[in-house]
């Protein structure tokens, strides 16, 4: 469903990367409780996150079976949607267990860059994704999705099509790919210049034609 965007992030397994994007989406579509809800996953190298984190509050995930906190086990959506309203993010594994929930990231990297106007979340995860191998997705309250893998921006997901040319970061030329009503940006290859036809003087083309 999202294939550019798991092109641009080819170091974890799709059938994991892909149910969290998908669970991301949703939290960004519908929100809780008639109100629009931001929170932040990171996905992989575990250990280094966890490391670089530390919870807001007693862990509700802590202590239950890894089968009940799979990505892909549908009873766990309605937990991460309930938990997704309160402060901190999620840390899930590689292999797709959410370990934590409700989680300070407190890394910080000199090299990421994450375009203006993108708050405090962004950032954590753009800087967890600089210092770690683990890959940021952040959903906003704008209801947009964002991906950050090695400090940079490299995926948008935007739920509402009004909100296409308001809430979209990637810089310079984007290929644009439409999954049902949702629209996913990527970065677009860079491409050999092509060349350009001089530009035409229309005022003497204009006078020429009154003659």
């Amino acid at each position: 469903m999202f294939d550019s965007i798991l092109c641009e992030v080819t170091e974890y397994n799709p059938d994991v990367l892909e149910p969290l994007i998908g669970l991301a989406v949703e939290i960004a579509r519908e929100g809780r409780e008639g109100r629009r809800v931001g929170t932040l996953f990171t996905l992989g190298d575990e250990n280094a996150v966890l490391a670089r984190s530390r919870p807001l509050i007693l862990d509700p995930l802590l202590g239950h079976p890894e089968s009940s906190r799979h990505v892909t086990n549908l009873n766990l959506r309605g937990t991460i949607k309930e938990l997704a309203q309160l402060d901190g993010g999620f840390v899930v594994s590689r292999d797709g267990i959410v370990l934590s929930a409700c989680r300070y990231l407190d890394a910080v990297a000199a090299q990421v860059d994450v375009p203006l106007g993108l708050g405090s979340r962004h950032i954590a995860a753009a800087n967890m994704s600089a210092v770690t191998k683990a890959v940021g997705i952040v959903v906003s309250e704008s209801s947009v999705v964002r991906l950050f893998c090695h400090g940079q921006l490299v995926g948008e997901i935007i739920p509402e099509l009004w909100m296409m040319d308001h809430a979209a970061h990637l810089r310079g030329a984007v290929k644009r790919e439409q999954v049902g009503e949702l629209t996913v940006l990527t970065p677009n290859p860079r491409q050999a210049p092509t060349s350009k036809r001089p530009a035409t003087d229309t005022r003497n083309e204009n006078a020429s034609a009154s003659e």
